[in-house]
Parts: C-alpha cells; sequence; structure tokens
C-alpha cells in the first residue's frame, strides 16, 4: 500500500474546544467522540487530564508518549482518516517535572514538549513542568506543512517566524488559556498577530469556560477570522485554501521582505 500523505489544496480543519477532566479515563474515552470529517483535528492542551488547582502535582498523571492517551490518539486518527493533535503530560527524566507535550497522530506523527511554561500573572509552572527542547516541530498534514506550539508559546513571535521558517504554513495553538482581565483580548490578538506577521493560517483551540477562556479560533493569513466559538463548550470546523495562502504572500510579502 502507498503510504505517501494524501496532498490537497484545501485543508478542512476542526476544532474540539472541549474540557477535560481530572480522571484520564474520562478524558481518554472521550476521544471516541471525534468523527471523519477533517483532515486536521486539534483539541486543546492537557486534554489527557487537566491541571487541576493552580500549583498542583501533575506527575502521577505523566505517560509516555506510546503510552494509552498517544495509542488512543493514533487510533482515533486511524479510525478517522485524520490527524489528531491533543495535549498530554509526558514522563521527562525528572519524575517529578513532566513535559507538556502536544501528540499528533496521524500518518505523519509528531511530538512537541511545550517550550515555554508559564511562569507569568501569579503562576509557576516550571515548578511542576520541564521545558522542552528549543526546537521547531512541523508535522505533514495532506501535503500542508503544520508547526506545533501550545498556549504560552503564543506570546513569543520568535518561536512561531522560526516554524514558519522551517516551512509551517499553518501554526496550531492547543492551550488552556486562563481567565482574568484582558486575557481573552490577548489571546484573540496574539491569534491574529502570529497569522499576519508570518503570512500563515493560526488554528487556536482553548479549553472552555468557566475554568479556561475558550474564544478557539481560526485566522487567516491576512488576519480573516474564519470561524470562532464563544467561551462554552463547542466544536468549530474551517476549511484553509492554499490559494489564500499564496495570495496572501504575494499581496504582503513581509517574509521575504526581512532584513536580517
Amino acid at each position: 500500500m502507498d503510504s505517501t500523505p494524501r496532498r490537497t489544496d484545501r485543508l478542512r480543519v476542526r476544532v474540539h474546544q472541549w474540557a477535560s477532566g481530572l480522571d484520564p479515563d474520562d478524558n481518554r474515552a472521550r476521544l471516541a467522540e471525534v468523527a471523519p470529517g477533517a483532515d486536521l483535528v486539534v483539541l486543546p492542551e492537557a486534554f489527557a487530564r487537566d491541571f487541576g488547582q493552580a500549583g498542583s502535582d501533575v506527575s502521577p498523571f505523566a505517560e509516555p508518549v506510546d503510552g494509552p492517551f498517544a495509542r488512543e490518539v493514533a487510533r482515533v486518527a486511524d479510525a478517522t482518516s485524520s490527524t489528531v493533535v491533543a495535549g498530554m503530560f509526558e514522563v521527562a527524566d525528572d519524575p517529578d517535572r513532566p513535559f507538556n507535550t502536544l501528540v499528533a497522530g496521524g500518518p505523519s506523527s509528531a511530538t512537541y514538549r511545550k517550550i515555554h511554561l508559564y511562569d507569568s500573572f501569579g503562576y509557576r509552572e516550571s515548578d511542576r513542568l520541564t521545558g522542552g527542547p528549543v526546537e521547531p516541530v512541523v508535522v505533514d498534514v495532506a501535503g500542508w506543512q503544520v508547526g506545533l506550539m501550545t498556549c504560552y508559546d503564543l506570546r513569543f513571535p520568535e518561536l512561531a517566524r522560526r516554524l514558519v521558517d522551517a516551512g509551517a504554513e499553518v501554526l496550531v495553538v492547543p492551550a488552556a488559556w486562563l481567565p482574568g482581565d484582558r486575557k481573552v483580548a490577548h489571546w484573540r490578538t496574539l491569534l491574529a498577530a502570529r497569522a499576519i506577521e508570518n503570512t500563515c493560517f493560526v488554528v487556536g483551540a482553548g479549553q472552555p469556560e468557566p475554568r479556561y477562556v475558550g474564544h478557539s479560533a481560526v485566522i487567516g493569513p491576512l488576519g480573516d477570522v474564519l470561524a470562532e466559538a464563544d467561551g462554552a463548550e463547542q466544536v468549530i470546523d474551517a476549511v484553509l485554501d492554499r490559494a489564500d495562502l499564496d495570495e496572501a504572500r504575494r499581496t504582503n510579502p513581509s517574509l521575504a521582505n526581512r532584513r536580517l
């Protein structure tokens, strides 16, 4: 059988703005609700098991990347003929400080360990988690190059640019974006900024209210909102067109005009 990834000029994207709970078995079982019909399915950060109370020890819930959660992600990807991206805690060399990891299951699998830990707005994610290697991770999805980021990574434009320099045409950002003053505005603004400055598509997949802000969105390469959720749990769909990407990069050739 030919294992060459299917290539398409239109990428069907589905975002599951679903809440994860404190029982990993329940969260893993819910993956079976993912239905066919998309090329790329994105679930939020920490979908395998929620963070719990601020500062909680999540190490008992860390799994290897060939563990039960990642295997179920891969199974669902195969069953739905899609690439599925979802967040989990992964065992690290320091058993008390796992990685905050994205697994991508599908024809081209990948693993991304969150680089920028959320030591901000009064939180200290680095007390409980280990930062990943400072290397861009790009995965092929139906011929599209998809770069992986997680939540707080969105505030660091240099990572998005490194992903685009590595070939990314779409940036995927699973998140558990905490609420607070200006936080929804920051999330929406930063998603649009990363899209506009890199002339690429951006897919933000957040956990919903009340614990997080929701507002998952798909942004086009000129900043157009192609799909957006509100705060409630829901699923949104969008179709990314390569012609729009090409036209944006002709109209605004900022990547070509850089002076380094």
